[in-house]
């Protein structure tokens, strides 16, 4: 099976085969769609390496996210990956396992990979890691770490706005003895949101006590020893917030294990909403930080910077907001 073929069946020249494969804008959707078609009643499977010589373009991007095994990473996996393939575009996925030695890797695999973008969503990109995706005229779209230029956007979350929802829920509530267990520290997304939660409860008269901060991993099991410590307090807290929603999972149980129960003991907070946050025994309040939206804005972002167009006075803000479920009540 060759291009001839496929130009020969849907009645056009092997140019516009070429052009359609390519997602050249000179083809008409109509032709387009009938080109389409016949390489898929064909099964006809481009050459994408000649392609690449062709145009220049690889029409891969790069996608690097923080841990696989979070279902946040999967869940925005799915979502970039569903906007690039509509877009006729392949997606190389790398894992840093919130490792900066592990970023390197995946940069490197990226570039030789002669990907056209890459979308960092983790914040333990190292700037010092990126200089090779700037010397090879790499457009790159951030998560919370990059600044905009000509080749580079970044996407801010505001981790402020559902942090302070979060504690004005369980305010209401009447709680006052409020802990933090936050993700690494290193992590410039995880010390955002602590510094969301300590300035939140400064603002509400209160000053949190050291012990009442307790650092996790971003993991389940980071959630269970900063829950231990928690409850081995003299006066340990009434409700517990944390980083998300994996730490969240791992505090719940913890508390279980311990012969207490979430709310009627604790009232807890989880963030990010995966998918399973309602499936949990009770159902976590959590703060949501869309998948989606954050995939869809990360590839138009990059689509723009491929393009060309100039991003540095554009504006990229996910918003947060608390969602209410069984894990909290009233003190």
């Amino acid at each position: 099976m060759n291009i001839k073929e496929v130009a020969k069946h849907a009645k056009v020249s092997t140019a516009t085969v070429s052009r359609t494969i390519n997602g050249s804008d000179k083809v008409s959707a109509r032709t387009a769609e009938r080109v389409r078609k016949a390489i898929k009643e064909l099964n006809f499977y481009p050459n994408t390496h000649a392609r690449t010589l062709v145009s220049g373009r690889s029409r891969m991007l790069g996608l690097i996210i923080s841990d696989i095994t979070n279902p946040f990473f999967p869940e925005l996996v799915k979502h970039f990956e569903d906007q690039a393939v509509q877009k006729g575009l392949e997606v190389i996925i790398a894992n840093t396992d919130y490792k900066p030695r592990r970023m390197a890797e995946c940069i490197r695999r990226m570039v030789e990979r002669k990907v056209d973008g890459t979308a960092i969503m983790t914040s333990e990109a190292d700037p010092a890691l990126l200089i090779e995706l700037t010397r090879r005229n790499i457009p790159t779209v951030f998560m919370d770490t990059g600044k905009n230029s000509p080749l580079s956007a970044n996407i801010n979350i505001d981790y402020e706005q559902g942090i302070q929802e979060g504690l004005q829920h369980l305010f209401s509530l009447n709680h006052r003895k409020i802990a933090f267990i936050s993700g690494p520290l290193n992590l410039q997304s995880a010390q955002r949101r602590l510094d969301a939660f300590v300035s939140g409860m400064k603002a509400r008269g209160i000053k949190v006590e050291n012990e009442m901060i307790e650092k996790g991993d971003h993991r389940i099991e980071g959630g269970v020893f900063a829950m231990r410590n928690l409850l081995r307090l003299a006066e340990p807290p009434t409700a517990v917030m944390t980083s998300n929603d994996m730490t969240a999972i791992g505090a719940l149980g913890t508390i279980h294990d311990a012969g207490l129960q979430v709310p009627r003991d604790v009232s807890l907070i989880g963030f990010d909403d995966i998918s399973f946050a309602h499936l949990t025994q009770p159902p976590l309040t959590t703060i949501r930080l869309s998948r989606s939206q954050l995939a869809i804005t990360a590839l138009a972002a990059l689509e723009r910077l491929m393009r060309g167009e100039n991003e540095e006075d554009v504006d990229y803000t996910i918003p947060t907001h608390l969602v209410m479920r069984g894990s909290t009540r009233t003190l």
